[in-house]
């Protein structure tokens, strides 16, 4: 409990150098050295870097939407409306660092971090999908997942100059995205569902051969 304390004082620091130096071993040393941190403590607390402190911050803004979500009623909610909910959430959570929400996505938008800000996506519009209560396994879940993958990293990009009074341009921005994803959201899990079923579907196709040339001769081993 003690290093994570640590740690979350050590990503505050952080936060507060990342609007000028980025999410940079710069910021991490300046952090590092404004907390009096020795060499040794920064390796033990952030292994990581400034990748790390990223990761961490992206983390707990997950953690801080979730634990918000379990005070809303859900049940009373449709599931664009839960949806919608959780997406404000997560902006609200991150909202004190706007600016630092930006340079995140300046430094995932580099080649090298892309597969690093792809993962971060996905994390978040999981977590996302579970904190509303979504349980499905099937082809759905991952149609879910890139529908909102959409919405939410549009949505962010619309916040990040949205200069409206209590971003009200971007809640509206969200609910239209919203609407527009429902309108393909059923083509788009019907079609994963053909192609994620292709594989049983040739297994099916080459049992069927194989029993028709069973009796057939030598070739029919080679199916």
């Amino acid at each position: 409990m003690a290093m994570d304390q640590e740690r979350q004082n050590l990503l505050e620091a952080i936060l507060g150098h990342v609007v000028f130096d980025g999410w940079s071993q710069q910021a991490v040393r300046s952090a590092a050295e404004e907390l009096k941190l020795s060499p040794a403590q920064l390796d033990a607390l952030l292994p990581g870097g400034p990748e790390e402190a990223l990761r961490l911050f992206c983390s707990r803004a997950d953690m801080q939407m979730l634990n918000a979500l379990a005070e809303v009623d859900l049940a009373v909610l449709k599931v664009r409306e839960r949806v919608a909910t959780a997406v404000r959430l997560r902006l609200e959570a991150v909202a004190p660092h706007r600016e630092a929400v930006r340079r995140g996505l300046s430094h995932y938008a580099l080649p090298q971090n892309g597969a690093a800000g792809l993962a971060s996506l996905y994390r978040t519009v999981d977590a996302i999908w579970h904190g509303i209560g979504d349980r499905s396994v099937d082809y759905n879940f991952y149609s879910k997942r890139l529908l909102l993958a959409g919405v939410y990293s549009t949505t962010l990009a619309y916040w990040l100059n949205d200069k409206s009074e209590d971003f009200a341009a971007t809640w509206a921005f969200l609910d239209r995205r919203i609407s527009e994803v429902l309108k393909v959201g059923g083509t788009l899990g019907k079609t994963m569902g053909r192609l994620l079923s292709v594989p049983d579907r040739l297994m099916a196709a080459r049992h069927k051969v194989r029993s028709t040339l069973r009796n057939k001769g030598p070739f029919a081993r080679t199916l």
